[in-house]
């Protein structure tokens, strides 16, 4: 698989993990065990407990880039990267938030789910657009909100289901944020969650190259 660069980034794998716990603790043991699976694009949101903490902690481990997840503001921003974080990530499309990521040299990654939204987020800086939520407004929808602003690269969050990975990639979909789909079963069942992810993203990608 050839490497999909952002700023330096490499997507290629298509798979963000998403960190939103309930404790400092919790977070961290999510992030160990996301390392371990060979995640390597881990994403923690403002909502977690000691989430700047946690970003200063895992963003020193090699081949791991950090998120910051649920950036509201400038602050926000600001925070995340001096923590390390490389990348920036809203549920919203954010004029202020995605102007201080690109002045702050960051990858920006808001999140659109209109017509409206895609055209701002592209016209502020966007690098990355994020379908949010993705389950609830459907592959279809994807489909005709996209085709007016081709050449862009998609990533979809919220309730992605395993057996839907690969009408998501032909609908345009490069990569994919996921929480609760890893770790709702607990830390134990994280390696073989990330493990089945990455098989029908990657298996996905490949097929739509090949044709």
């Amino acid at each position: 698989m050839s490497k999909e660069l952002i700023n330096g980034v490499d997507f290629s794998s298509g798979l963000i993990a998403i960190i939103r716990s309930n404790s400092t603790d919790e977070g961290r043991k999510f992030a160990q065990a996301f390392v371990d699976a060979g995640v390597d694009l881990i994403e923690f949101t403002t909502t977690t407990p000691g989430a700047f903490d946690l970003i200063a902690e895992f963003s020193g481990f090699k081949d791991v880039k950090i998120a910051l997840g649920t950036a509201m503001s400038k602050e926000d921003v600001e925070n995340g990267k001096e923590a390390g974080a490389t990348i920036i990530i809203s549920p919203h499309t954010s004029e202020e938030v995605i102007k201080a990521t690109k002045s702050a040299g960051l990858i920006s990654v808001p999140g659109v789910a209109t017509p409206t939204e895609i055209a701002d987020a592209l016209r502020y800086g966007a690098d990355i657009l994020k379908f949010f939520p993705a389950s609830s407004l459907g592959v279809n929808y994807l489909k005709s909100v996209r085709d007016p602003f081709p050449g862009n690269t998609w990533m979809a969050t919220g309730g992605i289901a395993l057996a839907d990975v690969d009408a998501w990639v032909k609908a345009g979909i490069s990569g994919f944020g996921l929480g609760g789909p890893l770790t709702s079963g607990g830390v134990s069942e994280i390696a073989q969650r990330v493990k089945d992810f990455q098989k029908a993203i990657l298996g996905a990608k490949k097929q739509l190259i090949s044709g």
